[in-house]
């Protein structure tokens, strides 16, 4: 049998560095923010034929005098192409000035017949709205875990599991959050979509080990020192918290590949931080949420029952 609380040590260690060094790469790089928190506008023109990606840029940015990033799609399928424009600033473009890109980039690629698919325009009042949403959210959802947890398992010290249960969902979270800082991806609602994912299959994971802890609590009467109780519960878990894991993590796998092969970005936006996010989770369940309330339980002496 692994002696997990034995070694929490290590596994607080490593935590702590991941976090730190995304706290450092965050600090020394920046964070990149989307229109849907920022403001700003995103524009999608289908057009036929070759495009220089970088004379559109040029192009566009002597229109709107506003520095822009173009990038190119595929559509689903294979049938054709996008440009996607995505123009920097606290301001959505205007309508004159939309009409006048589209006018600059019909002069300069006459032959691409430019036909507008998508666009999306975000004040930024708008934009700050949403992300206090967001946040309010992530707050709720958490609360409700807390509370759950703190009901459900109340005959094992219902508060202190909850609350572990909840730096573990932190840990989580924060993981997530330096996955797109890292991977430059612009936090957008891609990010809310993965940490509320994140959030419930966390939970999941910890409370199935939660469970079986109680379990074993009642089987042996409270015989095992609380340190070798729950290192028996998270050993009896091990197997089927990594092969749920390996379900998601394959899934999310074919649902990347797909998105690289056919240009969907918002796939993969979602599927790769949620890859990283499930391994976080499951590592937090393992590795954190029952080391952390042994050691909250036994702190100062305390045998922890």
């Amino acid at each position: 049998m692994y002696r997990f609380y034995k070694n929490r040590k290590i596994f607080f260690g490593l935590s702590i560095g991941i976090l730190l060094a995304g706290i450092i790469f965050s600090l020394v790089f920046g964070i990149q923010l989307d229109i849907q928190f920022k403001g700003g506008s995103i524009m999608k023109y289908s057009y036929t034929g070759e495009l220089d990606i970088a004379k559109a840029d040029g192009v566009i940015e002597a229109a709107l005098g506003l520095p822009v990033s173009c990038q190119e799609t595929t559509v689903l399928g294979g049938t054709g192409k996008n440009l996607v424009i995505n123009v920097a600033g606290d301001e959505a473009v205007s309508p004159d000035n939309q009409v006048k890109m589209e006018k600059a980039l019909a002069d300069a690629f006459p032959q691409a017949g430019f036909e507008l698919v998508e666009a999306n325009m975000v004040d930024p009042f708008i934009g700050a709205e949403f992300f206090r949403k967001a946040i309010y959210a992530m707050i709720v959802a958490s609360v409700l875990i807390v509370l759950f947890v703190w009901f459900a398992f109340r005959s094992m010290s219902g508060p202190s599991a909850g609350v572990m249960a909840l730096v573990a969902l932190f840990h989580d979270v924060t993981i997530v959050f330096f996955v797109f800082v890292f991977l430059r991806i612009p936090l957008n609602e891609s990010l809310i979509a993965v940490i509320l994912s994140i959030l419930g299959f966390s939970i999941n994971d910890t409370i199935v080990i939660y469970d079986r802890i109680r379990e074993n609590k009642r089987l042996t009467n409270g015989s095992l020192p609380l340190d070798e109780l729950v290192d028996l519960s998270i050993n009896q878990s091990l197997t089927r918290s990594i092969n749920t894991s390996l379900c998601v993590i394959g899934a999310l796998v074919v649902a990347y590949i797909f998105a690289i092969l056919y240009g969907i970005d918002s796939i993969k936006e979602f599927a790769l931080p949620m890859m990283l996010g499930t391994i976080s989770g499951a590592y937090s369940s393992i590795f954190l949420s029952g080391p952390l309330w042994v050691a909250w339980k036994t702190r100062g002496g305390r045998t922890g029952y």
